[in-house]
């Protein structure tokens, strides 16, 4: 429901940006966001990113299994209220606001629940507390680059008109 929000937020400020502004600046400007995002992830240049740099506090999760799990996918699936580790998500929002039309925001926020999903069902079924940061630690150096061309990738798939 969080990613929801938000890409239902962010479909709608990029349907007044995308409305507005015309498509070659709109596409130079995702165009240097991903250059700069790619170079970031691959270590290239040092720049922060925006981030709240907070978890979600505990005592969520005292609020019940049902309420304290729905308040905290929530906060973690909007994105806003936690550490950010990459700049993947916030090219994908500025794609959202530059670029996806309106219709594709769903499948967007559908894709951003599903990897938050994935990360967090990963790490609690994957052995004691740490392993999986331990795991991903040693072999960061090549899924980092994997993950970074995969959504470049996908992105320029994506937004790239078929034309008959």
């Amino acid at each position: 429901m969080g990613a929801g929000l938000v890409g239902a937020v962010a479909g709608v400020v990029g349907g007044l940006v995308q409305a507005l502004a015309p498509p070659p600046p709109r596409m130079a400007l995702l165009g240097l966001l991903a250059l700069a995002v790619a170079v970031r992830e691959l270590g290239i240049a040092r720049f922060p990113i925006p981030e709240n740099r907070r978890l979600v506090p505990e005592e969520v999760q005292h609020r019940g299994p049902l309420w304290g799990a729905a308040q905290f996918g929530f906060e973690m699936g909007t994105g806003v209220r936690t550490y950010s580790p990459t700049a993947l998500p916030h090219l994908m929002l500025a794609a959202l606001v530059l670029a996806v039309p309106f219709g594709a925001v769903p499948a967007a926020a559908l894709g951003f629940a599903a990897g938050r999903w994935t990360m967090a069902v990963a790490a609690l079924r994957y052995g004691p507390a740490g392993e999986w940061t331990a795991t991903w630690d040693a072999h960061r150096r090549w899924l980092v680059p994997m993950l970074t061309v995969a959504t470049l990738l996908s992105l320029s798939v994506a937004l790239t008109p078929i034309r008959w």
